[in-house]
């Protein structure tokens, strides 16, 4: 969402009030019962009983209550709305002197912080409404299709969830525990809540070992680690380098600690997904960076290996190849996102089979899996012209119409691992799904295809598969 427009505001007695304009001459001056204009004597008083009004009115609002609406000033100086999530007293302050967890209800949850009372405009708060009824006022006067878009804004990016276990784990999760951490030659602010060990319930900063990941309370205890740590890189097997990057593949199973380590620091920037303890069940494929210092992590996306679940004897019907998928933040909007989830469907091809990504996806996980379907797919439509060779399937029951497109489909996903309904869903949205002549075909116009892959942006970097060094399981058994 965009930023709102607001008043022009100044600085008063601690809050934000809207600053006096003039507007033509339209301000007028105080004046008495009768009309008369008031002496400026008698102007100054009124002014002063008004602004000490206005003070007795704010301070009877303090503290604010959990739930109370207002206009709070981000960093972009502006001002925007809140919602008051959680409060703490100040040390060394009187009974009204709190600081305010809130959430930017424009924006998303990774915004969420705490704010001094001088950042909120008073003369904005709202009046706290329980918020039962003030759902369900709310719900009388909304369309049937206003109410599913608004469950499905709540929703987003927790669909794994019923309204019970959502509520519960946006309350359970609604504070970030951790402000900020450092790893390597970044200090990162994070976005959200992560289950760290009750000892560090109050950091507001960790120390990562970017090599083992292990966290530490104070800088010292970093540096003194750092001189006792041996690893340059992650712990696993290197099965990729191609100039200055590198990728590890880490067995959760052998490396448990660095496993729950890397959950505990993905979680801090993802909201959506489970942290799992158990990371035996997980391969973790982690992208670096490398120098004459070693090599630094950007990102990583882990999957359930393939081992267990042939010694479980199950096999995902789902055919997921990636669990959960993460690019540092300093490292984003550097292609990095789509070299990891080109790499995982690189993976699938040399186990001969189709992928998807485990849901739910990230906002930003789902926009990086788009914009990696849509440029591959539409490279090989542009390619092929169209032509793309049919696959006849014989032993499926379809409608006689949604055939062609049906072996299209198949004939794309052999060709770049990605699962049917995934291209499906991503050629509609580009509106390439058409009905001609008594059957559904894939439309392939030149100019069609360069307007969308132009709207598509850069692709990522490319995995250049001739320095992918790795043998599926399977065949490894």
């Amino acid at each position: 969402m965009g930023s709102l427009e607001t008043p022009t505001t100044t600085e008063t007695n601690g809050s934000a009030t809207p600053a006096v304009t003039s507007n033509g001459g339209d301000h007028k001056p105080p004046v008495t019962a009768n009309g008369a204009p008031l002496s400026s004597t008698d102007s100054r008083i009124v002014m002063a009983q008004e602004s000490e009004a206005t003070k007795k009115r704010r301070a009877s609002m303090l503290p604010l209550e959990v739930g109370t609406r207002v206009m709070c000033r981000w960093r972009d100086g502006k001002y925007h709305p809140v919602k008051v999530i959680e409060r703490r007293k100040m040390h060394f302050g009187g009974p009204n002197d709190y600081e305010y967890y809130v959430h930017y209800t424009e924006f998303n949850r990774r915004l969420d912080e705490w704010v001094k009372l001088e950042q909120l405009d008073l003369d904005s708060v709202e009046t706290v409404v329980d918020e039962k009824v003030e759902d369900k006022v709310t719900s009388l006067k909304m369309t049937r299709h206003q109410k599913r878009k608004i469950d499905e804004t709540h929703v987003e990016g927790h669909e794994e969830l019923d309204a019970a276990s959502l509520r519960e784990h946006e309350e359970f999760t609604k504070v970030k525990n951790i402000a900020t951490i450092e790893l390597g030659r970044y200090e990162i602010e994070t976005w959200y809540f992560s289950p760290f060990p009750p000892e560090y319930n109050d950091c507001l900063k960790l120390y990562f070992c970017e090599f083992c990941l292990n966290f530490m309370k104070r800088k010292e205890q970093l540096q003194r680690h750092m001189r006792k740590c041996d690893l340059k890189h992650p712990p696993g097997d290197e099965i990729y380098r191609s100039g200055t990057l590198s990728m590890f593949e880490v067995d959760g199973k052998k490396n448990k600690v660095y496993g729950q380590n890397l959950c505990y620091l993905a979680k801090l920037f993802l909201d959506h997904k489970t942290l799992y303890y158990d990371v035996d069940l997980f391969l973790f494929y982690v992208l670096c960076e490398c120098d004459d210092r070693g090599c630094h992590m950007v990102g990583y996306f882990s999957k359930l290996s393939v081992l267990w679940l042939m010694m479980q004897e199950k096999h995902s019907e789902e055919s997921y190849n990636l669990a959960c998928i993460l690019t540092l933040p300093p490292y984003q909007r550097k292609g990095y996102g789509k070299f990891l989830i080109a790499f995982s469907y690189e993976l699938s091809k040399k186990e001969g089979k189709v992928g998807t990504p485990e849901r739910p996806l990230s906002d930003l996980g789902l926009l990086s899996y788009r914009g990696y379907w849509t440029r591959v797919l539409l490279d090989i439509l542009k390619k092929h012209k169209g032509n793309i060779s049919i696959k006849f399937v014989s032993d499926i029951t379809i409608p006689l119409a949604a055939m062609h497109l049906f072996n299209q489909l198949l004939e794309l996903s052999d060709m770049t691992a990605i699962k049917a309904e995934d291209i499906l869903t991503t050629l509609q949205s580009l509106e390439l799904i058409q009905y001609r002549k008594g059957q559904h075909v894939i439309c392939a116009d030149p100019k069609v295809l360069d307007r969308h892959l132009k709207a598509a942006g850069r692709g990522g970097l490319e995995v250049d598969v001739s320095k992918l060094i790795w043998t599926p399981y399977k065949e490894q058994g």
